[in-house]
């Protein structure tokens, strides 16, 4: 009999949907991922490319924001059906960080967490306070029993193996005690990292500064993730980083972070 063909789930922090267009639709044409999870659009929503994302053979649902932030679920021949464009707890908050879509009978979230910088102050604490909303919302999902991806751009680099040694970054909101407890208390509701589950011991990273050549370096830091609720993690099969993208003309200072699952 022949093997079924795998489920292939995509998070890509884009940094600006509009000016990085053609990196998006060649890498897209290249690996072919069914579900995507995009962030940082940096597009109002009726600067949203629909009609060039069709035309790759894809459907989408997206919550843009002018100048800053913005989120997209796109779905390879097929339309997702959107459950939520906010996240909850906070009424007043209008960023857009957060869309959650029903995608092949998968719920499936893009994440473009704070990055709370400069720290401290108010824009940390605007980081910590969202994290803890979604570790509330993410455990009223696991307890709905249906399959969920977390799919996004945390802004958090989980371990010390997570970022190149250096002490530079020591200062930076990334990596505070803070937010890594956050992230902890989130994978810890019994979801599995996919990137870090089969690589265990391994420095992969999916996010490299514009600065100083650290692309070339590989000095980079692991901020993108793709968090599988139990259902789904038993059909994991594998994961990585398409970092090639990163190292084209005009690309976004994130690769895309995928992972393989039996369908």
């Amino acid at each position: 009999m022949a093997r079924a063909r795998r489920l292939r789930v995509a998070t890509f922090n884009i940094n600006n949907i509009n000016k990085r267009l053609p990196n998006l639709l060649a890498w897209l044409d290249a690996t072919q991922p069914d579900i995507v999870a995009l962030q940082e659009l940096k597009a109002k929503d009726s600067a949203f490319p629909l009609a060039a994302v069709e035309a790759a053979g894809y459907g989408a649902v997206w919550q843009g924001e002018k100048t800053w932030n913005g989120v997209a679920l796109l779905a390879r021949g097929a339309e997702p059906v959107i459950i939520r464009r906010r996240l909850p707890g906070d009424d007043e908050d209008g960023q857009a960080r957060y869309i959650e879509a029903a995608i092949g009978g998968i719920v499936v979230a893009s994440i473009y967490a704070p990055n709370g910088n400069p720290q401290p102050g108010p824009k940390f604490a605007y980081k910590l306070a969202w994290m803890k909303r979604l570790i509330a919302h993410a455990a009223e999902l696991r307890a709905a029993g249906v399959p969920v991806i977390l799919a996004g751009d945390y802004n958090i680099a989980p371990t010390e193996i997570d970022i190149y040694p250096t002490k530079s970054w020591d200062d930076d909101a990334l990596i505070q005690p803070g937010p890594r407890r956050s992230f902890h208390r989130l994978v810890n509701q019994c979801w599995t990292d996919a990137l870090r589950h089969l690589h265990p011991d391994e420095r992969i990273y999916s996010f490299w500064t514009y600065w100083r050549g650290r692309f070339d370096r590989d000095h980079g830091l692991r901020l993108d993730h793709i968090l599988l609720s139990p259902d789904l993690a038993g059909r994991l099969e594998d994961a990585g980083v398409d970092r090639d993208a990163r190292g084209r003309d005009g690309a976004s200072d994130h690769a895309p972070v995928w992972a393989l699952l039996e369908r």
